[in-house]
């Protein structure tokens, strides 16, 4: 199995440059990986103590945030590296200030992981979440650089937890520890030997807690809800616009939206302020507009929902009426309201568990889009409520980046 891996491994990394070829995303995803050795010969020195990150993607990239924060704090000297595996997370995320370095992870060649390696060198390394690669975890153990994954999930379908997956179990004996999200990766875990697992829960609950104690104003935003009821719709799709939009041309004026489109390029956001009755406004035209004549807010740019979140009595986070996936549902908890989501959820517990809590509400088609919003807004109490159980349930699993970081240190310390 390793052979056959080894050489299919090595055939995708020849292949790169004609797979650049098929899509923009794809061509992002090769050309960025041009340059990485580049790159890091530049950045780090043979003295410098490097803690390297690996996230598959933006998510994981938010979710290891808080330690990174933490890391940066404890450890102000070292290089904190972050490697992206995916143009999606890079492309957004490549000039952040918070870390040192940031490049895209070379294709798990061996020659690519041995060359990695030796120019990085890293003191510690931790994955987010996801992403096994085995090349790289073995080169890692066999020089003695400790190894953690973080806010993991496993599922009882994976290839470690079946017959043929013994060449990936082995992969996952080079990990130190394992900080899961729940008793379920736990037990499968133990289930095929693994006993170094910790249940620390998920660092994206320590990420969004954070915002709250952050200055989440904005002027325009104020200055177009005023008084009245704010209905955020967050990271939306076109799917989500079938759901919502005839709900948004019935409304009374006593009710204003906010919407922030997944995807921003003009024509999208132009054919959904066609759709919609109601005066609209859109970010990139507010200059010299009485926001308060508005009764939509169309934001055709990023960087502002978390804040925005903050202003809402109720959210819509898109993503889930399609196949694209449900977005961060735990940004608008974080504020305490109530949460609408589409009906393809099943793989995101957080949605599944605050659906349970009665904190969130899945709805399938437009008119039951209309029935619980109506609910909610004739019904104050009722709208409170559901926003104190999901700003309870962000509070009540905080905690894991401090287990994590607990963890680190002591192996920071001691090499």
């Amino acid at each position: 199995m390793n052979f056959l891996y080894n050489l299919l491994i090595s055939a995708f990394n020849v292949l790169l440059p004609v797979i650049g070829l098929l899509s923009p995303k794809l061509s992002l995803f090769v050309k960025g990986r041009k340059t990485v050795f580049e790159i890091l010969s530049k950045s780090i020195k043979k003295e410098d103590h490097v803690i390297w990150f690996h996230c598959a993607s933006l998510g994981e990239y938010e979710q290891g945030v808080p330690i990174m924060e933490e890391v940066k704090k404890k450890y102000p000297n070292y290089t904190l590296l972050v490697t992206f595996f995916s143009p999606s997370g890079y492309e957004v995320k490549k000039n952040s200030t918070l870390v040192d370095v940031i490049v895209y992870l070379p294709i798990d060649t061996k020659a690519n992981v041995q060359r990695f390696i030796k120019l990085v060198n890293p003191q510690l390394v931790i994955f987010v979440k996801y992403e096994f690669w085995p090349n790289y975890l073995k080169e890692l153990k066999s020089h003695n650089i400790p190894i953690a994954i973080v806010s993991a999930t496993f599922r009882e379908d994976q290839a470690f937890f079946k017959w043929y997956g013994g060449f990936m179990r082995k992969a996952l004996q080079t990990v130190d520890h394992f900080f899961v999200q729940d008793t379920i990766s736990q037990r499968l875990l133990n289930q095929v030997g693994f006993n170094n697992v910790t249940i620390s829960g998920d660092t994206r609950f320590d990420r969004v807690s954070h915002q709250i104690e952050m200055d989440n104003q904005v002027d325009f935003i104020s200055e177009f809800i005023e008084d009245r009821l704010c209905v955020v719709i967050g990271s939306s799709w076109s799917e989500d616009e079938e759901v919502f939009v005839d709900f948004v041309n019935q409304a009374s004026d006593d009710l204003c939206f906010i919407i922030a489109p997944h995807e921003i390029k003009d024509n999208g956001v132009q054919a959904l302020k066609q759709k919609l009755i109601g005066k609209t406004v859109l970010f990139s035209e507010k200059e010299e507009k009485n926001m308060i004549e508005y009764q939509v807010f169309i934001m055709n740019t990023i960087g502002y929902l978390s804040r925005v979140y903050s202003y809402g009595n109720i959210a819509y986070v898109g993503g889930a009426m399609g196949t694209s996936g449900l977005h961060n549902i735990l940004e608008p908890a974080t504020f305490g309201i109530p949460i609408i989501i589409g009906k393809n959820f099943e793989k995101f517990r957080e949605a599944k568990q605050l659906q349970k809590l009665a904190g969130l509400f899945s709805v399938s088609n437009a008119t039951e889009f209309s029935s619980i919003m109506k609910k909610l807004i004739d019904n104050k109490k009722f709208r409170q409520q559901t926003g104190m159980i999901a700003g309870h349930f962000i509070n009540s699993n905080t905690g894991a980046t401090d287990m994590i970081i607990e963890y680190l240190v002591e192996k920071l310390d001691s090499n």
